[in-house]
């Protein structure tokens, strides 16, 4: 028997570490465009999945933003069903007309898809095939915007989205490993031209900035920027929860929230729980911004008898009685 070669070890064991204990009886749906990272994961899932006892699925999203792109994703999901997964899916989505940049409209069409097959088939989570490299360039993209500790931890493992989890099995594996695993195993990955368009940011962070980085600093940058993501990961999610006990103690039977009681709160803890209540009150999480915290946190702490802050969708926050209150 030959030896397994050992990009395809790594990518199936980091399946295997996604999966086992996995809750749910549903079929876990691996996300495939085609592109090296998640064919080597649905090859992967294929493998790993029936063994531990779980039926395995796929879904193929076409954008519709490329000539062929219906072929393209037709060839991806006959190919899933020659390895055995099931269900299978090929969706078409609108991206035209969606807010936002196209990178931006694309993604949110992408995850409502994959949410909408998610729920259809029952499934018990989602496999998305983000690599350590594309960990990395987050952590860049998110240092060059200003994003603050929450943006630096990168994409998380797992998350949970409307209810579905999302699991990043290969974050701890490099896009040359999904490569190579995909070349031992005799597929061929479908190379994105958008990867490689100047015009998205993402693209000229992969095609320019990272490999000079890697130059310049060495080839550990890649495993030190994703380290970086985890730590404060870790980090973020302690404040996360210290700041939602503190938005429980902060609020008022009045409504609102106590200023007394935000005064008193570290700063990143307070700022974080004015976040959170913000997006209870209806601010849209990708409109509300770092300007719209700081005046938030204005009221409380810097308080000299200013009118009131509003928020993203036109939502008044002022402060009056001792409380912030709508």
């Amino acid at each position: 028997m030959a030896a397994l070669a050992p990009p395809v070890a790594a990518v199936r064991s980091a399946v295997r570490r996604a999966l086992t204990g996995l809750p749910g009886a549903g079929p876990v749906l691996v996300a495939c465009s085609g592109g090296a990272d998640s064919l080597a994961l649905a090859a992967a899932t294929a493998f790993v999945a029936p063994r531990l006892g779980r039926r395995a699925g796929l879904v193929t999203v076409d954008h519709g933003l490329q000539p062929g792109s219906a072929e393209r994703a037709a060839v991806v999901a006959a190919w899933a069903r020659e390895l055995g997964l099931d269900p299978v899916e090929a969706v078409r989505v609108r991206v035209a007309g969606r807010p936002g940049g196209p990178e931006a409209a694309a993604r949110e069409a992408r995850y409502e898809a994959l949410l909408a097959a998610a729920r259809r088939h029952d499934a018990a989570a989602v496999l998305l095939g983000h690599t350590r490299d594309d960990q990395a360039e987050t952590v860049l993209l998110a240092l060059a915007r200003g994003g603050g500790p929450r943006g630096l931890a990168g994409m998380p493992e797992r998350r949970e989205w409307a209810g579905v989890p999302l699991l990043r099995p290969l974050l701890d594996v490099g896009r040359e490993d999904t490569r190579k695993a995909c070349a031992a195993l005799g597929l061929t990955p479908w190379e994105d031209p958008h990867n490689a368009d100047p015009a998205y940011a993402r693209s000229r962070v992969r095609a320019d900035l990272l490999p000079a980085l890697v130059d310049a600093l060495g080839p550990g940058v890649v495993d030190n920027l994703a380290r970086t993501a985890r730590l404060l990961a870790a980090d973020t999610a302690a404040l996360d929860a210290l700041a939602a006990a503190a938005l429980a103690d902060a609020r008022t039977v009045e409504g609102g929230l106590s200023v007394s009681a935000l005064a008193a709160l570290p700063t990143a803890v307070r700022t974080r729980v004015l976040h959170a209540w913000a997006r209870e009150l209806g601010a849209s999480p990708a409109a509300l911004s770092h300007r719209h915290v700081a005046a938030l946190d204005a009221l409380v702490t810097a308080w000299h008898g200013q009118g009131p802050v509003h928020l993203p969708g036109g939502i008044p926050v002022a402060r009056r009685a001792g409380r912030l209150t709508t």
